[in-house]
């Protein structure tokens, strides 16, 4: 990774990789809690249509929602339409803040954090690509 990327495009796709190691990871130690609490999950339809359906893993979306719209704003042709990336670089900070208290996400993400020692190592790595590409 450009330890300072100036292209505000460039800057994006790189917080965007870190955003979606950091979601792979909290897919892995959900479906890992789920099938510990609930059940096996026996075939990824299963597990694509628990994950996009079910509410164990319906606060994951604002993280998904939030990768596809930095995708949707770096695949924007128009050179004067280039995305705020100190703007979204700031909300992607936001989201990821674990918090006891605190919003939905952020309580969720503290639990995560607490219950499985790969999400605390993805987590860093995160905050390693949010320093990267921060001014």
């Amino acid at each position: 990774m450009d330890p300072m990327p100036s292209d505000p495009r460039q800057r994006l796709n790189d917080l965007r990789d870190g955003l979606l190691r950091l979601h792979t990871a909290l897919l892995a130690s959900q479906r890992a809690a789920y099938e510990r609490d609930v059940e096996r999950i026996t075939s990824t339809g299963q597990y694509l249509g628990l994950v996009m359906n079910d509410p164990w893993f319906a606060w994951l979306r604002e993280l998904s929602q939030f990768i596809v719209l930095i995708d949707e704003l770096v695949d924007q042709k128009e050179p004067e339409a280039a995305p705020d990336a100190d703007q979204l670089i700031g909300q992607a900070r936001a989201l990821i803040s674990p918090s006891e208290d605190g919003r939905p996400f952020a309580r969720r993400y503290f639990e995560a954090m607490q219950s499985d020692p790969g999400v605390i190592l993805a987590h860093r790595d995160m905050m390693l690509a949010l320093a990267a590409v921060e001014r």
